[in-house]
């Protein structure tokens, strides 16, 4: 067995998911669904946060009578058509029982026209007819009538609520449950519950994988998200309330990583550090100065605070509010004064304002010549 598909990891025996998918005889598709509904049970605890399956796992599912042809049979789902012939009914009727909720899709994919073709297990089928065999004839009882009448479409949201139940199962991670949860509403009602973008940002990061890669396309992955969210304003109401509970539970448990909670690198480290600096300037430009004032005395930034301009030496904020002799405030050269002062050997020095000016590089203070234009003239 190839060193890929098969690892160790605290003395378990691992097996990665298409390898565990061909060992019980089932289809990317098959087993994906397989792991969805708790019928394979697997292992993330990797970093990588792939799901593997247990060789132990493997065994007890190819040790049952009937493997691999009673595995499929829990898996196997049908469309519209399929399912009506299962059931004895027509495909029109079948809709309307799926429309009004009596019939929960486990799945869809797109057709040819990228439309939504929805597919149930087959084995549910099989059981509302033995449970409810008065929907299957005669006419519709009045609470479907009525669902129907209003225009009633259950198929996207009871899916969307499996899904998300079955979500919340494979997961235990506080963090991950309320991404979960967060991917049913749109940006603006997310944004109104969980304010603070870092948190936001951290669902993307902890939001349970795929089993296998995400290879669907563009269009498959756009209709996921939009099946995701709830569309219905009792539904919304709830998932919001249900965001917020998991959301105080995962604050409890940890807070959401930020860019503040790591040590911000000092003036002196190299151009990281002019970066961070240069990012809390677009905040903070206009500050008073005893904002400016209150920064680390290193230089450094600290969590949260903006700075309006570089760190300066010390002893330097005296010169915060000079003007040079061309008119411009101090501060540390900027790009173009740099490559102004590299100026190759054997040139000519600019002279010092009289009255002994001060050095720009010694002092952070960007300093106009006036001799320099005089010279210049005088050349003319």
């Amino acid at each position: 067995m190839p060193m890929t598909e098969a690892l160790r990891d605290d003395g378990v025996h691992l097996i990665t998911a298409n390898r565990a998918a061909a060992r019980l005889e089932l289809r990317r598709g098959e087993f994906a669904l397989a792991v969805h509904l708790g019928i394979v049970r697997v292992d993330v605890r990797r970093a990588d946060g792939r799901a593997r399956v247990r060789q132990e796992e493997i065994d007890r599912l190819r040790s049952e009578d009937g493997f691999p042809q009673t595995l499929r049979e829990r898996v196997r789902t049908v469309g519209t058509a399929e399912g009506a012939r299962l059931l004895g009914i027509s495909p029109v009727r079948f809709t309307r029982l799926a429309r009004a909720g009596c019939a929960t899709p486990v799945a869809f994919y797109l057709n040819r026209y990228r439309a939504v073709v929805w597919l149930y297990l087959a084995q549910e089928l099989g059981g509302l007819a033995a449970r409810s065999p008065e929907l299957l004839v005669g006419n519709s009882p009045p609470w479907m009538r009525d669902r129907l009448d209003a225009g009633t479409d259950c198929r996207a949201r009871n899916w969307r609520a499996r899904r998300i139940e079955r979500l919340l199962t494979l997961t235990e991670d506080p963090w991950a449950r309320a991404a979960v949860i967060a991917e049913t509403l749109d940006p603006v009602q997310l944004a109104e519950v969980v304010d603070d973008p870092y948190e936001r940002a951290y669902f993307g990061r902890v939001r349970p994988v795929p089993v296998f890669s995400p290879s669907a396309s563009a269009a498959g992955r756009e209709a996921m998200a939009r099946l995701m969210l709830a569309d219905e304003p009792d539904e919304i109401l709830w998932r919001r309330v249900t965001l917020g509970m998991e959301l105080d539970s995962a604050r409890e448990v940890r807070p959401a990583p930020r860019p503040g909670e790591e040590r911000w690198p000092e003036a002196s480290e190299g151009p990281a550090a002019g970066a961070a600096e240069r990012s809390g300037a677009s905040a903070g430009a206009g500050a008073p100065k005893s904002s400016v004032e209150s920064r680390d005395p290193r230089g450094s930034v600290g969590p949260g605070e903006a700075s309006a301009e570089p760190a300066q030496p010390p002893g330097a904020q005296g010169d915060e509010g000079q003007v040079g002799a061309g008119g411009r405030t101090g501060g540390a050269p900027g790009l173009l004064d740099r490559l102004r002062l590299r100026r190759p050997r054997g040139s000519l020095r600019p002279r010092q304002a009289a009255g002994g000016g001060r050095n720009p590089l010694a002092t952070g203070t960007r300093t106009r010549h006036p001799f320099r234009h005089a010279d210049q003239g005088s050349n003319h």
